[in-house]
């Protein structure tokens, strides 16, 4: 199975993505991560792409799709993929099923976890960690069971990302339904764009995401 997964940051498509990955043995394909990769190991394409960042220019599509193209070589043909922060205009869109075809596969299916946009703002904001170990918590739905000490590692220091802010959360919406607004329809004359919950718990949500690619 090859999938697209959408969703604004907050909604927990990274953390479905770690569930496939982990169940499923998908390969998850994060352009950012790919392009942090290849210019920390300074592979050829990595000190091409280095040099564009560091003349404070965008990277460009053509070669973000020689990281993919890269990435899906390296691959077992039997190893689904899992497409995160690409593709994001038609024309990646096109470019993508070019080189899902160079190399015998197609797109199966574009999964989009739908939130409530102030559902996610109190859900973001709300949220802080364990200086420590990292475990996870939240001001209403998950305090630690004695206040002020975390209950995985015991250490009294947390800690809150600095843009989980009202201000930040709304943004990035914003932003995310500019970016996704000119391939949904791509996809959606094709009949493989399925929407989720994704304000539903972790588990439902992973069980929608199951049904759909069995």
């Amino acid at each position: 199975m090859n999938i697209i997964l959408l969703g604004p940051p907050g909604a927990g498509k990274g953390t479905q993505a770690n569930r496939l990955v982990e169940e499923r043995g998908m390969v998850q394909l994060s352009t950012g991560d790919m392009l942090r990769a290849a210019v920390k190991a300074s592979t050829p394409l990595g000190l091409k792409a280095k040099a564009v960042m560091d003349r404070g220019e965008l990277v460009s599509d053509e070669i973000v799709s020689e990281l993919i193209d890269a990435e899906l070589t390296a691959m077992d043909a039997g190893t689904g993929a899992i497409f995160d922060g690409y593709p994001r205009t038609r024309a990646q869109a096109e470019r993508l099923d070019e080189l899902l075809d160079k190399h015998g596969r197609k797109l199966d299916r574009v999964i989009e976890l739908e939130v409530d946009e102030d559902a996610l703002v109190d859900r973001i904001t709300g949220r802080f960690t364990c200086g420590n170990c990292g475990a996870g918590y939240h001001d209403r739905y998950n305090l630690p069971q004695v206040e002020g000490v975390c209950d995985r590692c015991g250490s009294t220091e947390f800690k809150r990302r600095p843009d989980d802010t009202e201000e930040t959360v709304r943004t990035r919406m914003q932003e995310y339904r500019a970016k996704t607004a000119p391939i949904l329809p791509y996809y959606e004359e094709r009949g493989i764009v399925s929407r989720v919950d994704g304000m539903a718990s972790i588990d439902e949500v992973a069980d929608k995401i199951d049904a759909l690619l069995s």
